[in-house]
């Protein structure tokens, strides 16, 4: 299957760049469906105008992002500019408390096309 998934400009260019090598997704049904295997198409905001695809290679499943974070540094969950407390707190404004809770969260191992 393939997907698209839209991503602000600073990490669009983390995963081009190298750096960020697992998206961080609320593990709602859309995000359910992924597998193995798959391809996504990444769109940069605002204009989704540019973009790159990437291949599913593996799949993560935790709780919260809190939960997450305790198993990877944030040099592959985004970039070393950025702390884990930063990523969380932007994660968290569009994925609050109530859905981590309903869904559970997910990381998608991804490899550039």
């Amino acid at each position: 299957m393939k997907y698209e998934m839209k991503l602000q400009p600073e990490y669009y260019n983390f995963i081009l760049n190298g750096t960020k090598r697992i998206e961080i997704r609320l593990n709602d049904e859309k995000r359910q469906q992924i597998k193995i295997g798959d391809t996504i198409k990444f769109l940069k905001e605002p204009q989704l105008n540019e973009f790159f695809e990437a291949k599913v290679i593996g799949l993560l499943r935790y709780n919260t992002f809190e939960d997450m974070f305790n198993d990877f540094d944030i040099s592959i969950l985004a970039d070393k500019s950025m702390t884990k407390d930063e990523l969380i707190k932007v994660l968290e404004q569009s994925y609050p408390k109530e859905k981590q809770d309903k869904y559970g969260v997910l990381g998608i191992r991804i490899e550039l096309i």
